[in-house]
């Protein structure tokens, strides 16, 4: 499949989004918003790919890190180009920028709901781990 990678700009935004909406697995909510991608890569810039043919965006990847640990999310390849390699080269462009920044290891949240995105992910050779529970707190706007 004659595909072309390249660095995700906010450009790249309502195709992108427009994917993950109709990919299973993938939940958007307020962070997903223009504003908060156009800062999330400005903060971890060169780091999130888009694959494209001939113009139309087929898969995103946004990719980021604290300085010690990566984090991909939001993976998705539209349906029907599944399975021609895309998002693993998508995968595989993260982790080697990733790498050129001195990050050795990266970590992903699947939906524990999504057999699909797990068969992936160890497909492609991530470790599922199963000592460690997520929790998350929403901030707010302050009070």
């Amino acid at each position: 499949m004659d595909v072309t990678i390249s660095e995700m700009t906010i450009d790249d935004y309502d195709a992108a989004y427009g994917l993950w909406e109709a990919s299973e697995g993938v939940r958007l909510n307020g962070a997903d918003s223009k504003d908060a991608v156009r800062a999330y890569l400005l903060r971890n810039r060169g780091l999130s790919f888009v694959a494209k043919r001939e113009g139309k965006l087929l898969g995103a990847a946004l990719c980021g890190h604290d300085g010690r640990r990566g984090y991909l999310h939001h993976l998705a390849v539209d349906a029907s180009c599944r399975r021609h390699g895309i998002g693993g080269a998508l995968v595989e462009r993260c982790l080697k920028a990733l790498r050129a920044l001195g990050i050795r290891k990266c970590h992903l949240l699947v939906y524990s709901s999504n057999a699909a995105g797990q068969e992936f992910w160890q497909a492609i050779g991530w470790s599922r781990r199963d000592d460690l529970l997520i929790m998350s707190k929403e901030l707010g706007d302050g009070d």
